[in-house]
């Protein structure tokens, strides 16, 4: 079984009014004090050899604040299995041609871009600090620098949304030679900018779903076939990293408020760096990955749920009257069911947790 290793860089320039992820704002850089706490925790968790994982995410944050030299301390002390997929997320602004080609050499050869949206006045409502034009010049800076698989993301349904919007940001990325995609509807979290003072403009409930079957129909024409809810991939370039955790696969996440899976144990650590820093942040348990969490993220995916694993692995069965709300969701068009395998739709996908409350 594939295991995961992620790694948070909590650091960033500023905090965007949509996000509620734990970060540290007002940061031009990673401190080599981190990376070294880092480093404690790995040996930790791989005393006696290195822990050799499958793959390798750096999130954050903005992981493209560390420098290559940086990251190449961690992916050596990680030491991942030949062939392993190895992520950096970063942020348009963040990344010069000498960085990318760094963070290259170092054994980095999946960059994800940031982007959100083609507009400048779209991007300064988010909080953004990259322009349409800097994330242009990214995209191609990274395939000068060798990197062959590029994601790029997407928000859907933001403040007076229209398709056009959407077709000018697919354009950009596709031609920036993305190979991945991932586009996800703007949600308002409370404990975030947006949460606080929501925007003006933002689209109803109806029209957001309208934007997000539109966004999958166009993906899928331009050749990025649906994966998951939210990604998208030309053949062959999934994100590897990610479906060990839909898949409900082993995953160390290190750092500050980063989440782990190990042998079906749940465990995080608590979102203060300072404390990380210190060595004074010891993982909290958190309960046990089980059945409930397998049919939740399975659905995620549009292969679906199993249903001949999903027994064979918790001794799950759906009940008759389950069998017929499936069958209710196939009528109208929330579902695909062929007796052995449960797949949501598009237009499931957007019901997902209505759904959901029928058959956990």
């Amino acid at each position: 079984m594939s295991l995961g290793l992620y790694l948070h860089i909590p650091y960033c320039f500023s905090k965007c009014r949509y996000c509620d992820f734990y970060s540290r704002p007002g940061e031009r850089g990673v401190p080599d004090a981190y990376v070294d706490a880092l480093l404690r925790e790995l040996s930790r968790f791989a005393p006696g050899a290195p822990l050799r994982p499958d793959t390798v995410y750096f999130g954050g944050g903005t992981p493209s604040l560390l420098t290559p030299a940086q990251a190449k301390r961690l992916l050596d002390a990680a030491a991942p299995v030949p062939g392993a997929e190895i992520t950096l997320e970063a942020n348009p602004e963040t990344v010069t041609a000498e960085s990318l080609a760094g963070f290259r050499a170092a054994g980095v050869d999946r960059i994800s871009f940031g982007v959100q949206s083609a507009r400048d006045t779209q991007l300064r409502t988010l909080g953004r600090p990259h322009t349409a034009k800097q994330a242009r010049a990214a995209f191609a800076m990274a395939r000068q620098a060798g990197f062959e698989n590029i994601s790029g993301d997407i928000m859907l349904a933001l403040p007076h949304y229209t398709q056009a919007e959407f077709d000018e940001t697919l354009e950009l990325i596709e031609g920036g030679g993305a190979t991945h995609i991932s586009a996800y509807l703007l949600k308002i979290e409370p404990d975030s900018a947006f949460g606080k003072h929501p925007p003006e403009g933002l689209p109803t409930g109806d029209e957001a779903a309208d934007f997000y079957l539109y966004a999958v129909e166009q993906l899928e024409h331009h050749g990025y076939k649906q994966y998951e809810i939210s990604n998208f991939a030309k053949p062959g370039f999934e994100g590897r990293h990610n479906l060990i955790y839909w898949d409900c696969g082993d995953y160390l996440g290190l750092g500050p408020a980063a989440h782990s899976c190990m042998g079906s144990r749940r465990f995080y650590y608590p979102p203060d760096t300072a404390a990380f820093l210190r060595d004074e942040a010891a993982p909290v348990m958190d309960g046990s990955c089980g059945a409930e969490d397998y049919l939740i993220l399975q659905l995620r995916l549009r292969k679906g749920l199993s249903l001949d694993k999903y027994k064979q692995l918790y001794g799950k069965e759906f009940s008759t009257a389950q069998l017929a709300f499936v069958q209710n969701c196939v009528k109208a068009g929330y579902a695909e069911f062929d007796g052995r395998t449960l797949a949501l739709t598009p237009a499931g996908l957007i019901v997902q947790n209505s759904i959901l409350a029928q058959l956990l």
